[in-house]
């Protein structure tokens, strides 16, 4: 874990620095890196540093969502151990580049080798927990198309991108209650992947047990999905704490403007919000996106609010990255270190003694 650690740090963090240095240039042509800095000048610390407590309040609450789908599952986890491994995956999203469900992939394994629970059962957890992530997300497309079409120029750009965002995201919630619903398709899928690694290892690799694995962690997957779909009503709980999470990242970007001195309406953060996030989703090779999702950020604020500076909507996503990414890569490294790390050496004492 300490190798892999450093691997990340070595191949995400210079992509990080070059996404970031990009942003830059982009301000510094249209704007001017002086007028950004005296705009900066004006944060309000106090504003400021609600925004910051704002982003610990949201991993609380998104580790609420999936403590008690664990809870459902009857996998027993303890809280602070679900916050850290929330931590942990969001450091690993943005460290590596071209991610999707890399953050998932990591909770998986550390809650599975934590707990000594089948990997199946606590994967059911975190694709439920998506699911709702997912489904709160959709909802705040929706409101924000109507408020779009409402309450702003409908500019072109801007409902092209909904438009993107409202697809890809019923796309995503579909292809995953299809895939959770139907065993026969996880299964080939799975039965797909084996037969690739076996074609490009040309028998080298003995896949058996591999493919044996598979099997079982499916079925175990699949009977814990089947397990949260027969009682829906205790979905409730963990949604509002899903749609707390979402609004406290909203609020992140409210009170970043806040600390400007700039008014900026809820529906035009919303907006912002769901679109950035629909980015960051898509795999193009650079961790986080950064640089891409800054300047998307900076020309959506400015098409929505056309009375707003380019250099307080540039000020203020630079102030806003800063808490969404430097900040979490910053608590996330910490919570590998310290929590990440002694769960894989536990897991690794335990196999050899049992052994």
């Amino acid at each position: 874990m300490k190798i892999e650690k450093k691997v990340l740090l070595k191949r995400g963090l210079p992509f990080l620095v070059v996404g970031f240095v990009v942003f830059l240039l982009y301000l510094n042509f249209f704007v001017g890196i002086p007028r950004i800095v005296e705009v900066a000048q004006r944060t309000d610390p106090f504003d400021y540093s609600l925004a910051v407590t704002a982003l610990f309040f949201s991993v609380v609450f998104y580790s609420l969502a999936w403590q008690r789908l664990l809870h459902l599952l009857q996998i027993k986890a303890a809280f602070k151990k679900t916050l850290s491994f929330a931590w942990i995956g969001g450091f690993v999203d943005l460290m590596i580049p071209a991610e999707s469900f890399s953050g998932e992939i990591s909770k998986i394994y550390l809650m599975s080798k934590d707990t000594g629970e089948d990997a199946g059962r606590v994967a059911a957890s975190v694709v439920s927990h998506r699911l709702l992530s997912l489904a709160t997300t959709l909802g705040a497309i929706i409101v924000g198309s109507v408020f779009l079409f409402l309450g702003y120029e409908r500019s072109q750009t801007v409902v092209l991108f909904m438009l993107f965002v409202a697809v890809c995201t019923i796309t995503a919630i579909l292809s995953i209650i299809y895939l959770s619903m139907r065993p026969q398709a996880t299964h080939k899928i799975a039965g797909w992947i084996t037969r690739f690694l076996s074609f490009i290892s040309r028998g080298r690799w003995q896949l058996t047990s591999l493919k044996s694995e598979i099997r079982k962690m499916l079925s175990e997957f699949h009977q814990a999905m089947e397990m949260l779909m027969r009682q829906p009503t205790s979905l409730i709980a963990p949604f509002f704490f899903s749609a707390v999470a979402f609004s406290l990242d909203m609020l992140i970007s409210f009170l970043v403007f806040a600390s400007l001195g700039v008014h900026i309406s809820l529906m035009a953060i919303l907006i912002v919000y769901t679109i950035s996030i629909a980015v960051q989703s898509v795999p193009v090779g650079v961790p986080g996106e950064v640089g891409v999702t800054e300047i998307l950020m900076t020309t959506l604020y400015t098409l929505l609010l056309p009375g707003l500076p380019l250099a307080e909507a540039g000020a203020a996503t630079l102030l806003i990255r800063v808490i969404t990414v430097w900040l979490k890569i910053l608590v996330g490294y910490v919570a590998v270190h310290f929590v990440g790390l002694p769960v894989l050496l536990n897991a690794q004492a335990r196999k050899s003694s049992a052994s």
